[in-house]
């Protein structure tokens, strides 16, 4: 290893060294203004009573601070709903706000120093460990020993790598009172982007970015020379950067709704909720156009694109959790199960979403324009435990902390109810194929291997046939790692796609059926 990366590598660990140990400095205080600034105007009296037993104590940590603040409000909302006296429970979280306002520390006074230990030192630590190898590496793709690997094989170093993703999901979406210190780092860039204080959401949209462009960079150096490769990987960082990052943000500034352009219901699933369309119809002629966009995206863009580039137009060029899984889970891909068995589960859950996304929106618009709730509080229920179960246990701790375990795109098989969306359009309405010469093909495998939607590409190849799956994102590895030039993606005629041309043995001609 050379010695640049060598100190890339230290300034990387050293860099996430710091980022776990800043969420436990400093003391929490809290008094009776901050909590009147924190919290609902109908709140403020009720709160100011229940945590007035903290007013003037300092807590050394999180820990103690989030301990007693649970006690004191749990303790109220407990006594209310044994009384059934359910219009009085306060059902806002508070938590966070009122940690971040409470919080006492040297990342508070000094945010873009920590910043710069942290953040900035994974960011730097990244570039310097990729660039040199992208300089002196001839072109060509490089796999050599990632079966050998503690980190791309299952080993302890993936292990710990996973494990430690999980744990910062979880800590994410459920339990963010624990990072205020991380979000306080943040907040001088939020407040330059948006005029706003950060949120959790910030900081997370933050690191999403950086990390992608930063395993972008990896992706040049690792595909140099496949022209491909390069351009869609320019796409996902140009897309997650501008649209998924820079764009809402700014919006948010001019005093417009926050919204991402490329996000596209079902996977933007919250995007038909009455507070949402309350929202975009509130906000003059802006937030009109963002409602009619995003649904000219789902009736027209998705199965017309979809019909001439197939699904890969969005997973694999724009989609941002497509952006991640090809360049921070890259080196995972090989993990991906190939089994029949695996398959059939796909199958039935990436479907089951759908129809479960499909199902609440129905519910949810119907509820809307009919002006009384439909099935009584059942759509409620449907947001919550599809919020929950879906929204972040799937596609944020399962969907990415499950990289190193079971391959980078286990959420995009197995949970995004877009890409069955997409994937029913291309499998049975579009031009897209992967076409196959099993003359050529030496059966290595490679393409079976680093396939990361788990398709057994070998099998089509060996028999010559177009490989015309609905869960094929079209990302072209398998065809940039065939050594025989087996493999290649076209948009041809809609006919001719599943019942292949013929091929040539000796002198006879046959057709080989999908």
């Amino acid at each position: 290893m050379k010695k640049l990366q060598i100190v890339g590598l230290v300034l990387f660990l050293a860099g996430i060294s710091a980022f776990t140990l800043i969420p436990f400095l400093g003391t929490y205080e809290l008094d009776f203004e901050k909590v009147q600034q924190q919290t609902k105007e109908i709140h403020q009296g009720k709160m100011g009573d229940i945590l007035q037993p903290m007013f003037g104590k300092e807590f050394p940590s999180s820990f103690s601070f989030l301990s007693e603040f649970n006690t004191h409000f749990n303790s109220y909302n407990d006594q209310l709903k044994s009384e059934q006296k359910w219009d009085e429970v306060i059902w806002e979280d508070y938590r966070f706000p009122l940690a971040k306002a409470a919080l006492s520390s040297p990342v508070k006074n000094s945010p873009w120093l920590y910043f710069g230990l942290s953040i900035g030192l994974m960011v730097l630590g990244g570039l310097l460990y990729n660039l040199p190898k992208y300089q002196e590496e001839p072109a060509g793709i490089k796999h050599n020993g990632i079966f050998h690997s503690a980190m791309k094989n299952r080993g302890w170093l993936g292990i710990l790598t996973g494990s430690y993703l999980i744990l910062f999901y979880i800590i994410l979406y459920w339990f963010p009172a624990y990072l205020v210190n991380l979000v306080w780092m943040v907040d001088p860039l939020s407040q330059v982007l948006s005029g706003n204080s950060a949120s959790q959401w910030f900081l997370y949209g933050l690191i999403y970015t950086l990390a992608i462009l930063v395993m972008g960079i990896r992706m040049f150096r690792k595909y140099k020379g496949n022209a491909y490769q390069q351009l869609r990987t320019a796409s996902v960082m140009f897309f997650q950067t501008a649209f998924a990052f820079l764009i809402p943000e700014i919006l948010v500034l001019l005093n417009q709704p926050y919204f991402d352009f490329k996000n596209i219901w079902p996977l933007d699933y919250d995007f038909f909720y009455d507070y949402q369309i309350e929202t975009f119809l509130s906000s003059g002629g802006v937030g009109l156009f963002m409602l009619i966009w995003g649904i000219m995206l789902i009736l027209i863009a998705v199965p017309v694109f979809t019909y001439f580039y197939g699904k890969r137009w969005y997973c694999s060029w724009v989609c941002g959790c497509g952006g991640l899984a090809e360049t921070v889970g890259d080196p995972y891909r090989q993990l991906s199960d190939k089994s029949l068995k695996s398959w059939k589960i796909e199958r039935y859950l990436v479907h089951g979403v759908l129809a479960l996304a499909v199902v609440m929106t129905l519910l949810t618009i119907a509820n809307y324009f009919s002006g009384f709730s439909l099935l009584g509080n059942v759509t409620n229920q449907l947001h919550s435990f599809y919020g929950f179960a879906i929204g972040s246990a799937f596609a944020g701790v399962v969907g990415t902390g499950f990289y190193p375990f079971m391959g980078n795109r286990v959420w995009c098989r197995f949970g995004c109810p877009l890409a069955a969306y997409l994937g029913i359009v291309q499998r049975f309405k579009s031009r897209f194929r992967i076409t196959t010469n099993g003359g050529q093909c030496i059966s290595c495998g490679n393409c079976s291997t680093y396939c990361e939607m788990g398709i057994d590409v070998r099998w089509y190849a060996q028999r010559g046939q177009n490989i015309v799956r609905s869960s094929c994102v079209g990302c072209g590895v398998c065809s940039a790692v065939c050594p025989r030039g087996v493999l290649k993606l076209e948009n041809g005629p809609e006919e001719g796609r599943i019942n292949d041309l013929p091929i040539s043995i000796g002198n006879d001609s046959i057709k080989l059926n999908a």
